[in-house]
């Protein structure tokens, strides 16, 4: 079915023709606008909605392809069909008014059924632009809808994440975190667990997006202070983070999808200094002395939920005074330049060394800064977590952060 009323500019300068022309497009259905030339035609282009122009190459003022250029040179919210009326067969003037942007051609003084199919054709593509344009406005609409939700997601995933203090328990936390997309498949916690135990974790979830921090979220939810005691903490008060880990895995392995995360989490006494730990995956992290020698202290582990019968071992450091654990997802060291080259541990070991001089809760943004130097300005690929803790004093305050 024609479209009525659809506007198609008729450029002839042969009044005769225009007449003809523009009472044959009437008779389909559509309306017919005259224009004596070219700059007669430019201007209706600019003033109505019209989508189809009917030219003739020759015209005084301003001819058929030049018109066509100035039509592709407008700024127009639709797109505008042009039809060539010609007397020549030439390939040589076809050719440059293809380049110019003519869409079809008509020999002059040919049917009316030929003008009829031109005129259609057109309609069908115009009717099918609008169609796509219609759907693409859904489309968009359904889009920033998803962004907004993300965007509040992403609010609702940074409340659950830990805020600076400068003194807990005789601890000073500094974190920094960075998603490479809205939300993140990270997530980290430090707590106290005790008057004198300090717990605190880093996940990283496999996959980036929406997905990764749905699961991401589940475990900031899950690994609250109240789990973290019963889990990571026996009776008598010994750590067992290895405990907590496996009771993840064995919840978390049992699904039928294929999610895992990797974790580092451990249990700090803040008279003695011990450090329990267990490492599932996640890369080792550097414990930098009050001298400035940093050491990477894990060996590994299995990622949590990837095999279910996976098992998990404590690992024990002493942390001393003045000493400060830097805690960093994988993003960090594999975080490539424009060369394709890897970060590298000994790169993130050089900007710990530089806790005892810099302060420990400068580091986070010092890694983030030389990352963000590494890779020329380009966002991460992956989400990134770093968190420093620095073993002050022995302040009696417990406080979670």
């Amino acid at each position: 079915m024609l479209a009525p009323l659809l506007k198609i500019i008729v450029a002839e300068d042969d009044e005769i023709q225009q007449l003809y022309l523009c009472a044959l497009i009437n008779g389909l259905g559509y309306e017919a606008v005259p224009a004596e030339d070219g700059i007669a035609a430019l201007e209706l282009v600019r003033q109505t909605d019209a989508q189809i122009v009917i030219s003739d190459l020759q015209m005084p003022n301003l001819d058929g392809i030049g018109l066509t250029r100035q039509i592709r040179g407008l700024d127009l919210d639709h797109y505008v069909h042009i039809i060539m009326l010609t007397v020549t067969d030439d390939n040589e003037v076809r050719n440059e008014a293809l380049l110019a942007g003519v869409d079809d051609f008509m020999t002059k003084g040919g049917s009316n059924a030929i003008l009829k199919t031109r005129i259609r054709t057109a309609t069908r593509l115009i009717n099918h632009a609008s169609e796509l344009a219609d759907r693409t406005r859904v489309l968009e609409a359904y889009n920033e809808r998803i962004q907004e939700d993300l965007r509040a997601a992403a609010a609702a995933q940074r409340q659950l994440l830990p805020e600076l203090q400068d003194d807990i328990m005789g601890f000073r936390v500094a974190s920094a975190f960075v998603p490479s997309a809205i939300v993140s498949g990270d997530m980290f916690g430090c707590f106290a667990l005790s008057p004198d135990k300090l717990g605190f974790y880093a996940v990283d979830v496999s996959g980036h997006g929406v997905h990764a921090s749905l699961l991401s979220v589940a475990i900031g939810h899950l690994v609250t202070p109240e789990y973290f005691c019963r889990k990571a903490l026996h009776n008598d008060d010994a750590p067992d983070p290895a405990a907590m880990v496996a009771e993840l895995n064995t919840r978390f392995g049992a699904s039928e999808n294929d999610d895992y995360f990797t974790m580092f989490c451990g249990v700090i006494d803040k008279v003695s200094g011990r450090l329990d730990y267990c490492q599932a995956g996640y890369p080792s992290p550097f414990c930098v002395n009050h001298s400035g020698v940093a050491e990477a202290i894990g060996d590994g582990g299995f990622p949590v939920g990837m095999i279910s019968s996976a098992s998990y071992e404590n690992g024990v450091h002493q942390f001393d005074v003045d000493a400060t654990l830097i805690i960093c997802s994988d993003a960090a060291n594999e975080a490539e330049n424009p060369k394709r080259e890897a970060f590298g541990n000994d790169r993130l070991r050089t900007i710990a060394e530089t806790s005892p001089c810099t302060g420990a809760q400068n580091i986070p943004n010092k890694i983030v800064h030389a990352l963000t130097e590494w890779r020329s300005g380009r966002p991460l690929e992956d989400d990134l977590t770093i968190v420093a803790i620095e073993r002050i004093n022995s302040h009696d305050t417990h406080n979670k952060i």
